[in-house]
């Protein structure tokens, strides 16, 4: 099956890839904020509940460029991707599975949505116009992983 060895393939390209040069339009980090959070008890357990951001990227309205320029494009986005992650800006990245309009999923672990969106928006595919950003704030348990 080619869905799930590219999904892996692109999950482990943007987990282990090396960062991107940095270059003049490289983000400064923010440091001192920390994301908003909020404790409860159920059945004597509990839980540490904490505000991440969830990124739709859809797709766009300008998927109209010659093959090289999109493959161009795509290695700069997955070169992004990197670079959220080394920063520690993503929690979690992948594509979607034969989806009409998203593409991709990011959830941002940032303190505000306002930096999730502009980090997301820095994105080369998003500047391109391939793709667009729809950011919504999403609550999970601290420490959740998918298994």
């Amino acid at each position: 099956m080619k869905t799930p060895r590219y999904t892996l393939l692109f999950l482990l390209a943007v987990l282990s890839c090396s960062s991107p040069k940095k270059t003049a339009q490289t983000p400064s980090i923010p440091t001192g904020l920390a994301p908003e959070t909020f404790s409860y008890q159920d059945n004597g357990t509990t839980y540490v509940m904490q505000k991440y951001f969830l990124v739709l990227l859809k797709k766009g309205p300008n998927r109209t460029q010659p093959k090289e320029d999109a493959e161009e494009i795509q290695k700069k986005h997955m070169e992004h991707l990197s670079w959220l992650h080394k920063n520690g800006k993503i929690s979690l990245a992948g594509p979607m599975d034969k989806h009409e309009t998203i593409s991709g999923i990011l959830v941002f672990n940032t303190p505000t949505l306002r930096e999730a969106d502009s980090l997301a928006k820095l994105d080369p595919a998003v500047k391109s116009g391939r793709l667009e950003v729809e950011t919504m704030g999403w609550w999970a348990a601290k420490g959740s992983k998918l298994e």
